[in-house]
């Protein structure tokens, strides 16, 4: 076996550039983890609220401070992302969109819906 020098030795992954299509596949699994970890706070918050009426307004005061107004749309980017990605994949999935151009356009399409998404609901509150 000849050594092939034009391999790498190491993949620096902060200077690969990936195609939108890579980005948005890798904001899916990142957006499903950090769901994942957020669960338990958002279940916590509900059993809160649930509680009795004066945990109802610790929970309302604290989503009405900045910083929870700030938390809860990025935790409503989360979901729209983790979302709207997951219907691309499943389309994917029935062969819907493989060519190079749809792909490419459904990835950005993505990541459009969630802004929107996230900027409704933020001008909407």
């Amino acid at each position: 076996m000849g050594k092939n020098n034009k391999r790498p030795v190491h993949l620096n992954l902060f200077v690969i550039r990936l195609p939108v299509t890579g980005v948005v596949s890798i904001v899916h699994r990142l957006t499903g983890v950090l769901l994942v970890l957020v669960f338990p706070f958002f279940l916590y918050l509900l059993q809160e609220s649930l509680r009795d009426p004066a945990g109802f307004e610790n929970v309302r005061v604290l989503l009405r401070h900045p910083t929870g107004q700030v938390l809860s749309l990025l935790a409503l980017w989360l979901v729209a992302q983790h979302f709207f990605s997951g219907l691309r994949h499943l389309l994917l999935d029935v062969e819907i969109g493989m060519e190079r151009v749809q792909a490419r356009l459904s990835a950005w399409l993505v990541f459009a819906a969630s802004l929107l998404t996230v900027v409704a609901v933020g001008w909407l509150a």
